[in-house]
């Protein structure tokens, strides 16, 4: 293991993590927003979209992101649509993330028991209120476990921006393998940058699952004791 070298491209790596960062972090929130719509469209069968939705959901779950992206930056062209490498990656993961967070957010939604839109019937409340007050937290609440493994998996698919002629940690990578031929320094710098990122995710995640998990059974076990 070259240290020196390790040293000398490690600004290259930081710079790229960066990027990576950017793009995936602003790519799983409007993942979120999309999921979170086409969740809401299903759920309440809004007509003439839900069948639309669904049709969208499995062609995006059925082809990878590196079809989805090699679609948008070498085949839109053909057909007069330019966009950067940078659009590319946004919209290739906004599309991907979309459909596996609206899968998530709906079945947190069918997860919310009948008798608690009964009480909230019960109470007076307006549609609005009752998914506001009553569906929304408790669907939130079922879906972090799913919710949480679909943004780690977003993050590490940025690792296919790549392809897209994009200086992310991969491009820079595979520069330093073929130009330098040091594999072993690439690589090592890779897994801790990818480790970096998605080790923090991962412990949050286990964070809210916990959180949640006491928040659903905690209270019940304590008023049985």
């Amino acid at each position: 293991m070259d240290w020196n070298f390790i040293w000398s491209i490690l600004p290259d790596y930081i710079s790229a993590a960066g990027i990576t960062f950017f793009l995936g972090l602003l790519g799983v929130i409007l993942s979120i927003i999309l999921g979170l719509l086409c969740a809401l469209i299903r759920y309440y069968r809004v007509f003439g979209l839900n069948h639309l939705l669904t049709a969208y959901i499995e062609l995006s779950r059925n082809t990878p992101l590196v079809i989805q992206l090699f679609f948008l930056y070498y085949g839109l062209p053909k057909i007069g649509i330019v966009l950067s490498s940078e659009a590319c990656a946004i919209i290739g993961l906004t599309f991907l993330g979309g459909s596996y967070m609206a899968e998530s957010f709906r079945s947190g939604l069918e997860a919310v028991p009948e008798t608690q839109l009964e009480g909230a019937a019960s109470l007076a409340l307006s549609k609005g209120q009752a998914f506001r007050y009553v569906i929304l937290p408790q669907a939130i609440a079922s879906s972090v476990p799913a919710f949480m493994t679909n943004v780690i998996f977003l993050i590490k698919e940025t690792s296919m921006f790549s392809i897209v002629a994009l200086a992310d940690l991969m491009y820079v990578a595979k520069e330093n393998i073929g130009l330098n031929y040091k594999t072993d320094e690439a690589l090592f710098l890779l897994v801790i940058a990818y480790t970096i990122l998605l080790l923090p995710l991962s412990l949050l995640g286990h964070y809210l699952e916990r959180k949640v998990r006491y928040a659903q059974f905690g209270n019940k076990n304590s008023l049985r004791s």
